[in-house]
Protein backbone atom coordinates (compact mmCIF):
# COMPACT_ATOMS: atom_id res chain seq x y z
CA UNK A 1 0.00 0.00 0.00
CA UNK A 2 0.65 3.48 -0.60
CA UNK A 3 3.02 5.78 2.27
CA UNK A 4 0.57 8.70 3.80
CA UNK A 5 1.50 11.37 1.84
CA UNK A 6 3.93 10.58 -0.85
CA UNK A 7 3.90 11.19 -4.32
CA UNK A 8 1.49 9.49 -6.47
CA UNK A 9 2.60 7.14 -9.57
CA UNK A 10 0.05 7.41 -12.05
CA UNK A 11 -0.41 4.05 -15.07
CA UNK A 12 -2.36 4.97 -17.62
CA UNK A 13 -3.75 2.06 -20.10
CA UNK A 14 -4.74 3.65 -23.04
CA UNK A 15 -3.76 6.51 -25.38
CA UNK A 16 -6.82 8.05 -26.94
CA UNK A 17 -9.38 9.67 -24.48
CA UNK A 18 -6.31 9.34 -21.61
CA UNK A 19 -4.32 11.69 -24.04
CA UNK A 20 -6.71 14.23 -24.15
CA UNK A 21 -8.57 14.70 -20.82
CA UNK A 22 -6.81 12.01 -18.16
CA UNK A 23 -3.05 12.65 -18.67
CA UNK A 24 -3.48 16.28 -18.36
CA UNK A 25 -5.51 16.14 -15.67
CA UNK A 26 -3.22 14.04 -13.56
CA UNK A 27 -0.41 16.38 -14.84
CA UNK A 28 -1.75 19.30 -12.78
CA UNK A 29 -1.98 17.55 -9.58
CA UNK A 30 0.14 18.58 -6.79
CA UNK A 31 1.92 15.13 -5.80
CA UNK A 32 0.99 13.19 -8.86
CA UNK A 33 3.35 12.08 -11.38
CA UNK A 34 2.32 9.97 -14.65
CA UNK A 35 5.04 7.27 -14.73
CA UNK A 36 4.15 4.47 -16.93
CA UNK A 37 1.57 4.45 -20.28
CA UNK A 38 0.53 1.22 -22.37
CA UNK A 39 -1.69 1.24 -25.55
CA UNK A 40 -2.62 -1.32 -27.83
CA UNK A 41 -0.93 0.25 -30.11
CA UNK A 42 2.34 0.40 -28.83
CA UNK A 43 3.66 3.87 -31.55
CA UNK A 44 0.45 5.62 -30.13
CA UNK A 45 1.89 5.06 -26.63
CA UNK A 46 5.31 6.08 -27.41
CA UNK A 47 4.04 9.49 -29.21
CA UNK A 48 2.05 10.20 -26.06
CA UNK A 49 4.69 9.22 -24.09
CA UNK A 50 6.95 11.42 -25.96
CA UNK A 51 4.78 14.60 -26.12
CA UNK A 52 4.77 13.76 -22.22
CA UNK A 53 7.69 13.07 -20.87
CA UNK A 54 6.14 10.09 -19.73
CA UNK A 55 9.13 8.03 -18.56
CA UNK A 56 7.87 3.78 -19.16
CA UNK A 57 6.04 2.69 -22.21
CA UNK A 58 4.82 -0.59 -21.39
CA UNK A 59 4.86 -3.46 -24.27
CA UNK A 60 1.74 -4.59 -22.92
CA UNK A 61 -1.12 -3.13 -20.06
CA UNK A 62 0.64 -5.82 -17.95
CA UNK A 63 3.72 -4.37 -17.74
CA UNK A 64 2.10 -0.74 -16.25
CA UNK A 65 -0.10 -2.41 -13.54
CA UNK A 66 2.97 -4.04 -12.25
CA UNK A 67 5.66 -1.32 -12.47
CA UNK A 68 6.88 -0.66 -9.13
CA UNK A 69 5.92 2.74 -9.09
CA UNK A 70 2.90 2.93 -10.07
CA UNK A 71 0.13 3.34 -7.20
CA UNK A 72 -3.34 4.23 -9.21
CA UNK A 73 -3.97 2.16 -12.42
CA UNK A 74 -6.03 4.80 -15.16
CA UNK A 75 -7.89 2.11 -17.45
CA UNK A 76 -8.98 4.06 -20.70
CA UNK A 77 -9.46 1.36 -22.98
CA UNK A 78 -12.81 -0.21 -24.67
CA UNK A 79 -15.26 -1.91 -22.32
CA UNK A 80 -14.45 -5.32 -23.26
CA UNK A 81 -10.81 -4.98 -21.77
CA UNK A 82 -12.17 -3.64 -18.07
CA UNK A 83 -13.10 -6.98 -16.30
CA UNK A 84 -9.24 -8.44 -16.94
CA UNK A 85 -7.19 -5.31 -16.29
CA UNK A 86 -8.87 -4.27 -13.49
CA UNK A 87 -9.08 -7.59 -11.84
CA UNK A 88 -5.07 -7.90 -12.68
CA UNK A 89 -4.99 -4.55 -10.83
CA UNK A 90 -6.55 -4.99 -7.92
CA UNK A 91 -5.01 -8.49 -7.30
CA UNK A 92 -1.43 -6.63 -7.28
CA UNK A 93 -3.20 -3.84 -4.16
CA UNK A 94 -3.23 -0.92 -7.25
CA UNK A 95 -5.73 1.63 -7.03
CA UNK A 96 -7.95 1.78 -9.93
CA UNK A 97 -10.04 4.40 -12.35
CA UNK A 98 -11.88 2.59 -14.65
CA UNK A 99 -13.14 4.72 -17.76
CA UNK A 100 -17.33 3.92 -18.08
CA UNK A 101 -19.27 2.28 -18.23
CA UNK A 102 -17.48 -0.27 -15.73
CA UNK A 103 -17.95 -3.67 -18.06
CA UNK A 104 -20.02 -5.23 -20.66
CA UNK A 105 -22.67 -6.43 -18.38
CA UNK A 106 -24.03 -7.18 -14.93
CA UNK A 107 -21.99 -10.76 -14.75
CA UNK A 108 -18.33 -8.71 -15.18
CA UNK A 109 -19.08 -5.55 -13.27
CA UNK A 110 -20.24 -7.47 -9.90
CA UNK A 111 -16.62 -9.76 -10.24
CA UNK A 112 -15.24 -6.69 -10.38
CA UNK A 113 -17.57 -5.15 -7.26
CA UNK A 114 -16.54 -8.09 -5.16
CA UNK A 115 -13.04 -8.05 -6.49
CA UNK A 116 -12.62 -4.45 -4.86
CA UNK A 117 -14.49 -5.16 -1.34
CA UNK A 118 -11.57 -7.75 -0.93
CA UNK A 119 -9.04 -5.78 -2.56
CA UNK A 120 -9.21 -2.67 -0.68
CA UNK A 121 -8.05 -0.11 -2.36
CA UNK A 122 -9.66 2.88 -3.95
CA UNK A 123 -11.76 1.46 -7.10
CA UNK A 124 -13.57 4.12 -8.74
CA UNK A 125 -15.43 4.60 -12.17
CA UNK A 126 -14.71 7.96 -13.93
CA UNK A 127 -17.85 9.68 -14.05
CA UNK A 128 -16.37 13.16 -13.80
CA UNK A 129 -19.75 15.19 -14.48
CA UNK A 130 -20.45 14.83 -11.12
CA UNK A 131 -17.70 16.92 -10.38
CA UNK A 132 -18.94 20.28 -12.12
CA UNK A 133 -19.94 22.89 -10.06
CA UNK A 134 -23.55 23.28 -11.76
CA UNK A 135 -24.18 19.76 -10.84
CA UNK A 136 -22.94 19.45 -7.73
CA UNK A 137 -25.20 22.85 -6.89
CA UNK A 138 -28.49 21.37 -8.42
CA UNK A 139 -27.76 17.61 -6.62
CA UNK A 140 -27.42 20.22 -2.85
CA UNK A 141 -30.56 22.31 -3.87
CA UNK A 142 -32.88 19.21 -4.78
CA UNK A 143 -32.02 18.12 -1.20
CA UNK A 144 -32.72 21.49 0.14
CA UNK A 145 -36.22 20.53 -1.65
CA UNK A 146 -36.23 23.85 -3.66
CA UNK A 147 -38.97 22.63 -6.21
CA UNK A 148 -40.17 20.21 -4.01
CA UNK A 149 -41.37 16.77 -5.19
CA UNK A 150 -39.52 15.88 -8.77
CA UNK A 151 -42.09 14.62 -11.03
CA UNK A 152 -40.25 13.92 -14.67
CA UNK A 153 -36.10 14.70 -15.90
CA UNK A 154 -35.36 14.71 -19.58
CA UNK A 155 -31.93 14.51 -20.58
CA UNK A 156 -30.79 15.34 -24.37
CA UNK A 157 -27.39 14.12 -25.71
CA UNK A 158 -27.10 15.62 -29.43
CA UNK A 159 -23.60 15.39 -31.90
CA UNK A 160 -22.78 14.78 -35.17
CA UNK A 161 -19.45 13.17 -34.38
CA UNK A 162 -20.39 9.70 -36.34
CA UNK A 163 -22.85 11.05 -38.95
CA UNK A 164 -20.10 10.76 -41.71
CA UNK A 165 -20.54 7.56 -43.34
CA UNK A 166 -17.32 7.58 -44.74
CA UNK A 167 -15.75 7.76 -41.01
CA UNK A 168 -13.61 4.40 -40.72
CA UNK A 169 -14.95 1.27 -38.63
CA UNK A 170 -13.45 1.56 -35.55
CA UNK A 171 -14.06 -0.12 -31.65
CA UNK A 172 -16.70 1.80 -31.01
CA UNK A 173 -18.90 0.31 -34.23
CA UNK A 174 -18.34 -2.91 -32.63
CA UNK A 175 -20.85 -4.33 -30.06
CA UNK A 176 -18.77 -7.38 -29.03
CA UNK A 177 -16.39 -4.69 -27.75
CA UNK A 178 -18.79 -2.60 -25.88
CA UNK A 179 -18.99 0.53 -28.36
CA UNK A 180 -22.52 2.30 -29.10
CA UNK A 181 -24.09 5.33 -27.88
CA UNK A 182 -25.77 3.94 -24.71
CA UNK A 183 -22.77 2.54 -22.93
CA UNK A 184 -20.99 5.89 -24.24
CA UNK A 185 -23.18 8.33 -22.93
CA UNK A 186 -26.21 6.13 -21.45
CA UNK A 187 -23.74 4.76 -18.18
CA UNK A 188 -23.03 8.65 -17.98
CA UNK A 189 -26.87 9.83 -17.88
CA UNK A 190 -28.08 6.79 -15.97
CA UNK A 191 -25.41 7.14 -13.37
CA UNK A 192 -26.21 11.18 -13.83
CA UNK A 193 -30.00 10.39 -12.73
CA UNK A 194 -29.48 8.52 -9.65
CA UNK A 195 -27.09 10.32 -8.35
CA UNK A 196 -28.83 13.85 -8.80
CA UNK A 197 -32.17 12.24 -7.80
CA UNK A 198 -31.12 9.61 -5.13
CA UNK A 199 -33.22 7.36 -7.10
CA UNK A 200 -33.15 3.89 -8.40
CA UNK A 201 -34.84 2.86 -12.15
CA UNK A 202 -37.47 0.50 -11.10
CA UNK A 203 -38.53 -0.13 -15.46
CA UNK A 204 -36.80 1.39 -18.65
CA UNK A 205 -38.23 0.68 -22.16
CA UNK A 206 -35.27 1.03 -24.82
CA UNK A 207 -34.95 1.50 -28.14
CA UNK A 208 -31.43 1.28 -30.09
CA UNK A 209 -30.99 2.03 -33.62
CA UNK A 210 -28.08 2.15 -35.99
CA UNK A 211 -28.45 4.74 -38.31
CA UNK A 212 -25.27 3.80 -40.09
CA UNK A 213 -24.95 -0.05 -41.02
CA UNK A 214 -21.42 -0.14 -42.69
CA UNK A 215 -17.84 1.95 -42.39
CA UNK A 216 -15.11 1.67 -44.64
CA UNK A 217 -12.55 -1.05 -42.70
CA UNK A 218 -9.97 0.41 -40.36
CA UNK A 219 -7.19 -1.12 -42.13
CA UNK A 220 -8.08 -0.90 -45.77
CA UNK A 221 -11.17 1.63 -46.97
CA UNK A 222 -11.44 0.07 -49.86
CA UNK A 223 -13.56 -2.75 -48.17
CA UNK A 224 -16.74 -2.53 -45.52
CA UNK A 225 -17.05 -3.67 -42.28
CA UNK A 226 -20.78 -3.91 -41.12
CA UNK A 227 -21.55 -1.96 -37.55
CA UNK A 228 -22.84 -3.67 -35.08
CA UNK A 229 -23.14 -1.11 -32.18
CA UNK A 230 -26.24 1.45 -31.60
CA UNK A 231 -25.83 5.03 -33.08
CA UNK A 232 -28.47 6.39 -31.32
CA UNK A 233 -30.70 5.58 -27.80
CA UNK A 234 -34.14 6.55 -26.28
CA UNK A 235 -35.20 5.63 -22.88
CA UNK A 236 -38.12 5.92 -20.69
CA UNK A 237 -37.28 5.01 -17.19
CA UNK A 238 -39.99 5.05 -14.08
CA UNK A 239 -37.81 6.30 -10.45
CA UNK A 240 -38.67 4.74 -7.40
CA UNK A 241 -36.97 4.41 -4.25
CA UNK A 242 -33.37 5.62 -3.43
CA UNK A 243 -32.15 7.34 -0.76
CA UNK A 244 -34.04 10.95 -1.96
CA UNK A 245 -37.92 9.83 -1.36
CA UNK A 246 -38.83 13.35 -3.28
CA UNK A 247 -37.99 11.64 -6.31
CA UNK A 248 -39.48 8.71 -5.98
CA UNK A 249 -42.83 7.91 -8.96
CA UNK A 250 -40.93 9.79 -11.20
CA UNK A 251 -40.36 9.48 -15.02
CA UNK A 252 -37.63 10.48 -17.42
CA UNK A 253 -36.98 10.35 -20.94
CA UNK A 254 -33.62 10.52 -22.56
CA UNK A 255 -32.42 10.50 -26.27
CA UNK A 256 -29.06 10.34 -26.92
CA UNK A 257 -27.47 10.40 -31.26
CA UNK A 258 -24.25 10.66 -32.21
CA UNK A 259 -25.72 11.18 -35.84
CA UNK A 260 -27.50 14.33 -35.19
CA UNK A 261 -26.15 17.39 -37.30
CA UNK A 262 -26.62 21.20 -35.61
CA UNK A 263 -25.38 23.02 -32.39
CA UNK A 264 -24.26 19.57 -30.03
CA UNK A 265 -26.44 19.37 -27.01
CA UNK A 266 -26.16 17.69 -23.87
CA UNK A 267 -28.18 19.04 -21.56
CA UNK A 268 -30.28 17.69 -18.09
CA UNK A 269 -33.77 19.09 -16.84
CA UNK A 270 -35.34 17.93 -13.48
CA UNK A 271 -38.88 19.30 -13.19
CA UNK A 272 -40.23 19.35 -9.52
CA UNK A 273 -43.88 20.84 -8.18
CA UNK A 274 -42.55 24.20 -7.35
CA UNK A 275 -40.16 24.86 -10.47
CA UNK A 276 -37.42 23.32 -11.96
CA UNK A 277 -33.46 22.62 -12.84
CA UNK A 278 -31.43 22.98 -15.93
CA UNK A 279 -28.07 21.64 -16.15
CA UNK A 280 -26.17 22.25 -18.98
CA UNK A 281 -23.02 20.22 -20.66
CA UNK A 282 -20.71 22.58 -19.51
CA UNK A 283 -22.06 22.83 -16.18
CA UNK A 284 -24.12 26.67 -16.20
CA UNK A 285 -27.27 25.82 -14.18
CA UNK A 286 -30.57 27.10 -14.65
CA UNK A 287 -33.50 27.59 -12.62
CA UNK A 288 -37.41 28.13 -13.87
CA UNK A 289 -40.14 29.07 -10.89
CA UNK A 290 -43.67 27.95 -11.65
CA UNK A 291 -45.36 30.15 -13.45
CA UNK A 292 -42.38 32.55 -14.19
CA UNK A 293 -41.98 31.47 -17.95
CA UNK A 294 -38.73 31.78 -18.15
CA UNK A 295 -35.30 30.52 -16.85
CA UNK A 296 -33.01 32.33 -14.52
CA UNK A 297 -29.34 31.66 -14.29
CA UNK A 298 -27.87 30.45 -11.25
CA UNK A 299 -24.58 31.63 -10.85
CA UNK A 300 -21.69 29.12 -10.00
CA UNK A 301 -17.96 28.75 -10.40
CA UNK A 302 -16.92 27.38 -13.63
CA UNK A 303 -13.81 25.40 -12.34
CA UNK A 304 -10.58 24.90 -13.23
CA UNK A 305 -9.21 23.47 -16.31
CA UNK A 306 -6.16 22.14 -16.78
CA UNK A 307 -3.60 23.13 -19.15
CA UNK A 308 -3.64 21.23 -22.84
CA UNK A 309 -7.44 20.23 -22.23
CA UNK A 310 -10.39 21.36 -24.41
CA UNK A 311 -12.66 23.39 -22.29
CA UNK A 312 -15.99 21.37 -22.32
CA UNK A 313 -17.83 19.48 -18.78
CA UNK A 314 -15.87 16.54 -19.32
CA UNK A 315 -12.48 18.37 -19.07
CA UNK A 316 -13.30 20.52 -16.00
CA UNK A 317 -15.17 17.68 -14.12
CA UNK A 318 -11.86 15.85 -14.78
CA UNK A 319 -10.13 18.81 -13.24
CA UNK A 320 -11.67 18.06 -10.09
CA UNK A 321 -12.30 14.71 -10.33
CA UNK A 322 -8.11 14.05 -10.50
CA UNK A 323 -7.76 16.40 -7.54
CA UNK A 324 -9.78 14.41 -5.72
CA UNK A 325 -8.31 11.50 -5.97
CA UNK A 326 -4.74 12.24 -5.71
CA UNK A 327 -5.87 14.23 -2.27
CA UNK A 328 -7.52 10.75 -1.66
CA UNK A 329 -4.30 8.83 -2.06
CA UNK A 330 -1.92 10.85 -0.50
CA UNK A 331 -4.28 10.76 2.59
CA UNK A 332 -4.22 6.93 2.70
CA UNK A 333 -8.33 7.38 2.26
CA UNK A 334 -9.95 4.35 -0.15
CA UNK A 335 -13.56 6.57 -0.64
CA UNK A 336 -14.42 10.39 -2.11
CA UNK A 337 -17.42 12.13 -1.54
CA UNK A 338 -19.47 12.39 -4.64
CA UNK A 339 -17.26 10.02 -6.52
CA UNK A 340 -18.89 6.96 -8.10
CA UNK A 341 -17.95 3.49 -6.53
CA UNK A 342 -17.82 0.34 -8.23
CA UNK A 343 -21.03 -0.56 -6.73
CA UNK A 344 -22.57 2.32 -8.12
CA UNK A 345 -20.48 1.24 -11.60
CA UNK A 346 -22.53 -2.22 -10.68
CA UNK A 347 -26.07 -0.14 -10.75
CA UNK A 348 -25.91 1.45 -13.72
CA UNK A 349 -24.86 -1.52 -15.47
CA UNK A 350 -27.98 -3.47 -14.54
CA UNK A 351 -30.06 -0.24 -15.92
CA UNK A 352 -28.11 -1.20 -19.66
CA UNK A 353 -29.13 -4.10 -19.39
CA UNK A 354 -32.03 -4.44 -18.45
CA UNK A 355 -32.33 -1.60 -21.59
CA UNK A 356 -30.96 -3.74 -23.71
CA UNK A 357 -33.16 -6.97 -22.98
CA UNK A 358 -36.30 -3.87 -23.12
CA UNK A 359 -34.71 -3.19 -26.53
CA UNK A 360 -34.62 -7.15 -28.03
CA UNK A 361 -38.31 -7.86 -26.78
CA UNK A 362 -39.68 -4.23 -27.63
CA UNK A 363 -41.34 -4.54 -24.37
CA UNK A 364 -40.47 -2.75 -20.64
CA UNK A 365 -37.63 -4.48 -19.01
CA UNK A 366 -36.95 -4.27 -14.92
CA UNK A 367 -33.43 -3.90 -13.69
CA UNK A 368 -32.35 -6.99 -11.99
CA UNK A 369 -32.53 -6.59 -7.85
CA UNK A 370 -35.14 -3.80 -8.44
Amino acid sequence: MLAKGNSIGIGIIGSGFARATQIPGFRACEGARVVAIASARRERAEAVAREFEIPFVGRDWREVIEHADVDLVSIVTPPSTHLEMTLHALARGKAVLCEKPLAMDASETGEMLRASGAAGTLALVDHELRFLEGRRRAHAMLRAGEIGRVRHAAVVYRADSRADAGRAWDWWSDAARGGGALGAIGSHVVDGLRWMLGAEVARVFCQLSTHIASRPGDDDNSATRPVTSDDAANLLLNLNGGELTVASGATANVSMSFVEAGEPLHRLEIFGERGALRVEGDGALWRAELGAGAWQRVETARGELAQGMRDTGWSRGFTHFAQEIVRALREGRTTIEDAATFDEGHRTQLVLDAARRSHASGSWATPAGA
